[in-house]
């Protein structure tokens, strides 16, 4: 990668949850190669968090990672505060871009699915979503972009990915209506829907299993899963001033799934 040439422009800042691995990494370094500053958040992978942090600042860029489970709505207030903290350290007062990417897997039908497990999808996907926007919203400046990760499973169905995919289907509709209401401030809303990427989401089965893999291929007009780096550049153009008129749309990046 390219170290980032430095400029006089006032550096813009994005917040990434689910910044340590797989998609979130991405987006985070494709972010950092474009000069926005970044806060990311990680839960479990400290250590590639740093890793993430180092690549970041090779680049020129500085970012910095907090701990959160975005499940966790009690922890929210305290996160706004650290993020507070982190904005000062970056020399700022306000933040530019969200991405609400962090996410966790479920593969089981619905006459399987446990209302523990349901719970616990709802928690993540749909109610972190909800109010860590709602949280944060006071920080962001006016004009600023927020991208939420759904899937592709919302247009074509997958044998056991009922339930998850109904939570991708709310934070749709979540986006549409955040796009409506956050117009009179110049804020735009977009959900990015992924196909099968070859990340460790899931245990790497997409990555790791070559029969899954085939199989994910055979119905991909481009013949092949998709990998981090599909996304996270895309995830970062959209946060650019060459798609400020782009809002409250669903943009699938699956290779051509089910066409």
């Amino acid at each position: 990668m390219t170290q980032v040439t430095p400029n006089t422009q006032i550096q813009k800042v994005a917040i990434v949850t689910g910044g340590s691995r797989g998609l979130g990494r991405s987006t985070v370094l494709a972010l950092a190669q474009r000069g926005v500053q970044i806060i990311f958040t990680w839960n479990s992978a400290q250590t590639q968090a740093d890793e993430v942090v180092a690549e970041a600042a090779a680049l020129g860029v500085k970012a910095i990672a907090l701990q959160l489970d975005t499940g966790n709505t009690a922890a929210f207030d305290g996160f706004v505060a650290q993020a507070r903290q982190a904005l000062s350290q970056l020399g700022a007062s306000r933040f530019d871009y969200l991405v609400n990417n962090a996410g966790t897997s479920h593969h089981a039908s619905i006459e399987k699915t446990t209302e523990e497990e349901l719970d616990g999808l709802y928690n993540v996907h749909v109610k972190g979503v909800f109010f860590l926007t709602q949280k944060l919203l006071p920080l962001m400046n006016d004009g600023g972009r927020i991208i939420n990760i759904s899937s592709g499973l919302t247009r074509f169905s997958v044998p056991e990915s009922g339930p998850y995919a109904a939570m991708k289907g709310a934070v749709e509709v979540l986006t549409r209506y955040l796009a409506k209401e956050l117009g009179p401030r110049g804020i735009t809303a977009n959900t990015v829907a992924p196909g099968a990427i070859q990340t460790d989401f899931s245990g790497g089965v997409v990555r790791d299993n070559p029969q899954v893999n085939q199989v994910v291929s055979s119905m991909t007009a481009l013949g092949r899963p998709g990998v981090p780096d599909d996304i996270g550049p895309l995830i970062a153009s959209l946060l650019s001033d060459a798609a400020r008129w782009v809002n409250g749309q669903r943009i699938e990046a699956s290779g051509g799934m089910v066409l």
